[in-house]
């Protein structure tokens, strides 16, 4: 892909993200810092509700139907919103620059970090769980389906599987507005999500009064941990999660500014927050009521203004809440992933930043440590320690127990522990970033009359030592999920097998295919539907498990010419590699050259389209 195509989607995609929130916030009430942060949020909980209740009543989700749905929140907004709040804290005018100028760094190197490591920004996640959102937007996309159950149908068909889709759906209005490659379009987002994140952060700082070099230090510390975006990225990708923890800071932020002021305004914000987080995946909901419950505990006689708070997510959100319900009820396999450490060993890896990184990330751990030593001078931020605090202890038992209590609790997170030391990374990030406060408190009181040198120092003095926030390091850790070359789930002969495939079938047409290898990524590269739209090989449909063992005898049995006819299919590709590695090719699609009633149609060297002929 070419570097302004590129930079073109890239900005595309911020456009959407932020466009329709600032309109909402704006209108809500919210005002510099608060309204830049809540956008994206505000942006996802319009497209989050609009899809699926657009599905309740056959509307189609397009770019007309997103604009139509942005403008519901944004009159309920300007209705509620008369009272223009006023932002706290005393930063001055050099303040605001200095901290966005950190901001516009610690985005710049999250963002570089990310795309050193992905290489070309149509370049395809070698991970387990990336096909789905591939293959989710575009389905949205081509459909209009913005329903729960629609994404998995590409997988599960024909009912679907339960999935909560904002991402998804603002993922669609960014494919139709540029006809990017579908990698393109899941790597847009996730160039962005450092710079997110670092916003959210300074927002959250902002909001509770902090100070401008708290603030600006965040924004830097934030993209450096290789254990809070930057691996979830090689495992995984846990985009959908990466995006909602970018954006949790922001639910304290809203919950804090309704307790201080119940009012019209602030409750829609809190609500439309809220129920934004959900939409993105139903654990980040989750996660933020974690992340701000010692901030409740410290508030504990203003709960009872909750109440209503509740009833209207309830209301917004509950054919999300009831589809998770219904998803933990149903015959999707639980099992937990197997302890992964030792209860000290699970310590170190919280303090050092050290996971699956070969090196700790000593600079990142002595901050924190300075961090926690002087937390109480953290003024009205304090109950942050008690999330880190919180959010530890659940990693830790996560990582070293397998006691079945633990694996119910941690359940909306599929007891992963790559997702929990994510988590509790992001309090530790405003820790460290509090740790290199102090010393410029420090150096500052050395010579009050050179204040922003002392900050200066402080934070040049830590890019420079952590060899520029570990962009090379964590950049490396990134690259081995989307390696180009080698034995790899999806390769290039693959890719170009698919995009052959796009060429010669007609609209409606299916590919039969083999579950574990790369030609799962059929639909988001091509547009042709295979008959297995996922490496997951839980609960197949019925055709599907018929087909893998027995299509080739397409000739002699009527149950497979049926299921053939069913699903439309008129093409074979085969390819190479997936998950699991070293699968066996499944009996249906073995020994497949020489059958009369197929014929070669493309072949490379690793992988093979055949045209049904009879």
């Amino acid at each position: 892909m070419s570097a302004p195509g590129a930079a073109a989607t890239i900005a595309v995609y911020l456009l959407v993200l932020f466009a329709p929130g600032l309109l909402i916030g704006a209108l809500a009430g919210a005002r510099g810092w608060r309204l830049a942060g809540l956008a994206p949020l505000l942006t996802y909980f319009a497209a989050g509700l609009a899809g699926p209740w657009y599905a309740q009543f056959g509307i189609p989700f397009n770019v007309p139907s997103f604009l139509v749905a942005v403008l519901v929140p944004a009159a309920i907004a300007f209705l509620v919103g008369r009272r223009r709040a006023a932002e706290p804290g005393a930063w001055d005018r050099r303040g605001h620059l200095a901290v966005a100028l950190c901001l516009l760094a610690g985005a710049a190197v999250g963002a570089r970090t990310v795309l050193t490591g992905i290489g070309p920004l149509n370049a395809v996640s070698q991970g387990f769980d990336a096909v789905y959102h591939g293959n989710g937007i575009r389905y949205i996309a081509e459909t209009g389906d913005g329903s729960l159950m629609g994404t998995g149908t590409v997988n599960w068909y024909p009912n679907g599987s339960f999935y909560p889709n904002a991402y998804h759906l603002v993922g669609s209005i960014v494919y139709r507005l540029t006809g990017a490659e579908i990698p393109a379009v899941l790597n847009a987002n996730t160039v962005l999500l450092p710079g997110l994140l670092a916003l959210s952060l300074v927002v959250l700082v902002r909001a509770f009064r902090g100070r401008a070099v708290l603030a600006g230090a965040v924004a830097l510390v934030c993209v450096a941990p290789v254990t809070l975006l930057y691996e979830a990225l090689d495992f995984g990708p846990l985009l959908p999660f990466l995006l909602g923890i970018a954006l949790t800071p922001l639910i304290a932020v809203v919950l804090d500014g309704y307790l201080r002021r119940p009012a019209p305004d602030s409750g829609f914000l809190l609500v439309a927050s809220a129920v934004g987080l959900l939409t993105i995946h139903s654990s980040t909901l989750f996660g933020g009521l974690l992340f701000a419950l010692p901030l409740l505990v410290s508030r504990w006689r203003q709960l009872w203004r909750l109440l209503p708070i509740a009833v209207a997510g309830l209301l917004l959100g509950w054919l999300q809440l009831f589809g998770a319900i219904g998803l933990a009820a149903g015959p999707l396999p639980y099992n937990g992933w197997p302890t992964a450490a030792s209860a000290n060993t699970a310590v170190g890896i919280l303090l050092t930043f050290e996971h699956v990184a070969p090196h700790p990330q000593l600079w990142l751990s002595a901050a924190l440590v300075l961090g926690i030593v002087r937390w109480q001078r953290l003024g009205s931020l304090r109950w942050v320690a008690g999330t880190a605090l919180l959010f530890g202890v659940f990693a830790v038992a996560v990582l070293s127990s397998g006691n079945p209590l633990v694996k119910a609790v941690s359940r909306p997170w599929w007891n992963d522990p790559y997702r929990f030391i994510a988590m509790a990374a992001i309090p530790s990030c405003l820790l460290a970033a509090h740790g290199l406060a102090e010393i410029q408190r420090w150096l500052r009181d050395l010579a009050p009359r050179r204040a922003w040198v002392a900050g200066v120092v402080t934070l040049a003095g830590f890019a420079v030592a952590t060899h520029g926030l570990y962009s090379t390091s964590n950049a490396d850790v990134v690259r081995t999920g989307y390696a180009a070359e080698g034995d790899l789930p999806l390769n290039r002969g693959e890719a170009q097998a698919m995009l052959e495939l796009g060429k010669l079938a007609a609209p409606g047409d299916w590919a039969m295919n083999d579950r574990a290898d790369g030609t799962a990524w059929t639909y988001a590269l091509s547009g042709v539907r295979p008959v297995a739209g996922h490496f997951d090989p839980a609960v197949p449909p019925a055709d599907a498990v018929l087909l893998a063992a027995h299509f080739r005898e397409y000739e002699t049995n009527p149950l497979v010419r049926e299921a053939v006819q069913r699903l439309h299919i008129r093409w074979v590709i085969v390819g190479h590699g997936g998950y699991p590695r070293g699968a066996e090719r499944p009996p249906g699609l073995r020994d497949l050259d020489g059958l009369p009633f197929l014929t070669v149609a493309y072949r490379n060297a690793d992988a093979v389209v055949y045209e049904l002929v009879r």
